[in-house]
């Protein structure tokens, strides 16, 4: 069976949201050990050696560092770099399925950039979705309460940066193939943790209250043997998936790949609970609730859109 570009970008984003959620999980895992910056650069390094041993022989070899947009890449990769160090700053903080709904924020904002950048058509059932998801993420970060915290607001930016880059990466995937613009992903991650590990790396900022910043500042140490599978897990899973959501958004409409995302949810309360012990409570269920629903009208009013799209046959 073929499938079509909308379906290959589904099940693209479907499989590379389940190794994201492995490895969210594994990196808020060892979050009170190493310093972010360490995690992302061994993280990376493994990640990029998997592309290239596993991945480039059949995608043109070394044909995979060859780009008519250098620029692009950095670009891109620096919004990369800034959406995975925020979201990554809020899991240190917050429940894992809390930071991963308020970052449920970017695919409305995917929706919205595709609307102005790409000029993709908004029809007003996904405009109601946008506005659904909207309050489930105000619903979850709870503002103006004494529940909120300020680590919801890298969930957020980090939101924000992720829409971004998919926009970026939806016309740019015209010229650049999907291990291009991952491989290029990871070497802009190492050079970031590298100016990092120069900078702060000895640790002369640690020691802070607050845990998203202690991980952030916290000084490098040699990984204990015991967790260098959990390095491993983490640098297959980001190859894994920096190349299936490249893909993804490289073959189809953003705005359709999106909420196919959304299964990063019901994950994130899975995880939270198995590994953390970490129960929502039922104003957290709510707010995620309310972005499921949001995912689930585009769904739904883009295969009606792509059923009447279709060109009618006419017998002779």
């Amino acid at each position: 069976m073929v499938l079509t570009p909308g379906q290959l970008g589904a099940l693209c984003a479907m499989v590379g949201v389940f190794f994201f959620s492995v490895n969210d999980t594994t990196i808020k895992f060892i979050s009170g050990d190493y310093a972010l910056h360490q995690i992302v650069l061994i993280r990376s390094v493994i990640g990029l050696i998997l592309m290239l041993v596993l991945l480039a022989p059949f995608n043109g070899g070394l044909r995979v560092f060859h780009t008519k947009k250098p620029v692009a890449h950095v670009i891109r990769g620096g919004v990369t770099v800034i959406a995975n160090m925020t979201l990554f700053l809020a899991f240190a903080a917050l429940p894992l399925a809390d930071a991963t709904a308020i970052f449920f924020i970017s695919p409305i904002l995917i929706t919205l950039f595709s609307m102005i950048f790409l000029k993709e058509r908004v029809g007003p059932w996904r405009w109601l979705a946008i506005a659904i998801g909207f309050v489930g993420v105000l619903v979850m970060m709870r503002p103006g309460t004494d529940a909120f915290q300020v680590a919801s607001l890298y969930s957020l930016a980090g939101a924000l940066a992720y829409a971004a880059l998919v926009t970026m990466t939806r016309r740019m995937g015209v010229t650049e193939s999907a291990l291009t613009m991952a491989v290029y992903i990871q070497i802009m991650f190492i050079l970031v943790s590298i100016c990092f590990g120069l900078v702060i790396g000895d640790g002369w900022l640690s020691g802070r209250a607050d845990p998203s910043l202690d991980f952030l500042l916290r000084a490098w140490s040699w990984p204990a043997q015991e967790d260098y599978p959990l390095f491993l897990l983490v640098g297959f899973c980001v190859a894994g998936a920096g190349y299936l959501i490249s893909q993804a958004y490289r073959v189809a409409q953003p705005a359709f790949v999106a909420p196919f995302e959304y299964i990063a949810l019901p994950l994130a309360v899975f995880w939270g609970i198995v590994v953390f012990d970490e129960w929502p409570d039922l104003t957290a269920y709510v707010g995620m609730a309310l972005i499921a629903l949001a995912g689930i009208v585009t769904i739904w009013r883009e295969a009606v859109n792509a059923k009447a799209a279709r060109p009618v046959r006419r017998g002779g």
